[in-house]
């Protein structure tokens, strides 16, 4: 196994540098660049800049270089710990990303625990009662759980917890809360409003892990081999959940491999719509304004997450079933 390890990782390098090049030549491919984007601001605003301070902002940003120099100097400087500095924001990118990084964490944990914890015993509860009334509706929620947008159930639960409680969620403290020192008070203020963005985000990805988990155990149920231990007087409970769901699962734990770049990804447009403090927004930002190294990070992070996620997913499988093997 120890092999196995060292050569994803030796592997994860080459995949890696691919995707830097790639999404640097991606984030320099719309026209102009974060200057010129700077200087349309200004002039929206009908005001004038000087050449001398046109030629300075270019010189401070690097933005005189040739574009391959500013991706080996990028490039260069993240191996040493420094990814640069935010044209949008003019701060080291380190402590943008790092004031952002925890929420994000722990809101795509929360997310991720409830999903599974309440998407697995559902759909082993409809495959074990098939077209049983439980079973229809399940699978209605699960239909309308792929088709409604997560950002559109932001706006509806929004509207609602105005309309009845008279309160509008957003962020993940309450007003002047976040900078308090730190208290169970605030503690208590986090979990009050994390339940709101968990639920939002975690609907489609409940309703998709039902129905991937009843059609998959459905499936095991009718083999071979679970008919011979129910025939040997296995009582079904065990012949349920020592043999049929430990191979159902599988696609579900292959699916964790994007699990991590989710988690770390924000879920932008929700995270836009409840002013979440994530990574996904600074992501937009970033893009729009074309903030190439902020962005470029923010790619790099989540690519990293993505193949790390990949490799624990597959040692994790390996760990379930014992037939799989390392090679």
């Amino acid at each position: 196994m120890i092999s196995y390890i060292v050569r994803r990782l030796l592997f994860m390098i080459p995949v890696l540098f691919l995707i830097s090049v790639v999404s640097f030549i991606l984030i320099q491919l719309p026209p102009g660049d974060f200057l010129s984007t700077y200087l349309a601001r200004i002039e929206m605003q009908e005001l004038t800049i000087s050449e001398a301070t046109i030629n300075r902002l270019n010189r401070q940003y690097g933005l005189d270089k040739p574009v391959y120099v500013q991706y080996f100097l990028w490039v260069g400087n993240m191996f040493r710990g420094d990814f640069g500095n935010s044209f949008l924001y003019s701060r080291p990118i380190n402590e943008l990303i790092g004031s952002r990084i925890g929420m994000t964490i722990l809101l795509g944990l929360a997310t991720v625990a409830f999903t599974w914890l309440v998407g697995i015993p559902i759909g082993i509860y409809s495959a074990t009662h098939q077209y049983k009334f439980s079973d229809h509706f399940w699978t209605f929620f699960g239909f309308i759980g792929l088709s409604t947008p997560n950002f559109v159930l932001a706006l509806v639960m929004m509207y609602l917890s105005f309309i009845w409680f008279d309160f509008i969620p957003s962020g993940l403290f309450s007003p002047g809360v976040a900078d308090d020192p730190f208290s169970i008070a605030e503690i208590l203020d986090f979990l009050a409003h994390l339940w709101l963005p968990v639920v939002i985000l975690g609907t489609s990805g409940t309703a998709g892990i039902i129905r991937v988990m009843r059609g998959n155990l459905l499936d095991v149920l009718g083999e071979d081999y679970i008919q011979t231990a129910r025939a040997k007087g296995v009582r079904e409970i065990v012949v349920i959940y020592r043999h049929a769901v430990r191979n159902a699962i599988h696609p579900l734990i292959m699916g964790l491999g994007e699990v991590l770049k989710r988690i770390i990804s924000g879920a932008t447009i929700v995270a836009i719509v409840l002013s979440l403090p994530t990574v996904g927004p600074l992501l937009f930002e970033a893009l729009m304004s074309q903030d190439m190294y902020l962005a470029g990070t923010l790619i790099m992070f989540q690519s990293f997450f993505l193949v790390v996620g990949y490799l624990l997913a597959d040692l994790l499988l390996a760990a379930v079933d014992p037939r799989v093997a390392y090679g």
